[in-house]
């Protein structure tokens, strides 16, 4: 494997190739989840060199599928991966593997493997982080470019729902973020909670 190549391929693919109206899933985004996911690899205890190149792969493609299509990336990703791939010495079982980490992102995420779960875990790191507020700001600018989200208060619901469904796999990002992530659940409850009611319409003359 030819790993820094690769590396140095997708990231030039990525800089220039995506929409810069991806606030959220932008080249930044790629970069803090490849970071986040060597990170708990270590922490976890993973110290195979192979399985290692190969989460950092997937974490570089995980998002790649944007260069081609918004709905169903991962599956972009995983083609974008198996056509580059082998020009940089990858064999076919290996990238078989990079594109089940990819594909385990999807979500509902489904991770079936110890990698699986990193990566998973990386990828939405940010929910129990101190930074989420403008993480997530971004991702509903992004949405509202694209006109998937209708207005403030359907964002904080889609916002609630994800939170209460999602979960943390690795030992280590449950012991780091669960804890904030539910409070910022609970913060986000509350704000619907006291949502305003819109203004009753008022009636005209008689």
């Amino acid at each position: 494997m030819h790993s820094q190549a690769a590396e140095d391929f997708i990231l030039n693919a990525l800089r220039r190739g995506l929409s810069p109206t991806l606030y959220y899933h932008g080249l930044h985004h790629t970069l803090d989840v490849t970071e986040v996911a060597m990170e708990l690899a270590t922490v976890e205890g993973v110290d195979d060199a192979e399985a290692l190149a190969l989460l950092r792969m997937a974490a570089l493609y995980h998002d790649a599928g944007f260069l081609h299509a918004y709905q169903g990336h991962e599956a972009q990703g995983c083609e974008l991966a198996r056509a580059t791939l082998p020009d940089f010495g990858y064999s076919s079982g290996q990238i078989a593997q990079i594109c089940d980490l990819i594909m385990a992102t999807r979500y509902p995420q489904e991770p079936h493997s110890a990698l699986a779960e990193i990566l998973c875990d990386a990828d939405l790191d940010y929910l129990g982080r101190p930074d989420f507020e403008p993480i997530s700001t971004s991702l509903f600018h992004e949405l509202t470019v694209r006109q998937l989200i209708a207005n403030e208060r359907a964002w904080f619901e889609l916002q609630a729902s994800f939170l209460t469904h999602h979960r943390y796999w690795t030992a280590t990002a449950i012991a780091r973020r669960a804890a904030p992530k539910q409070l910022r659940l609970d913060h986000i409850r509350k704000l619907l909670a006291n949502w305003p009611a819109p203004d009753e319409p008022t009636e005209g003359p008689a």
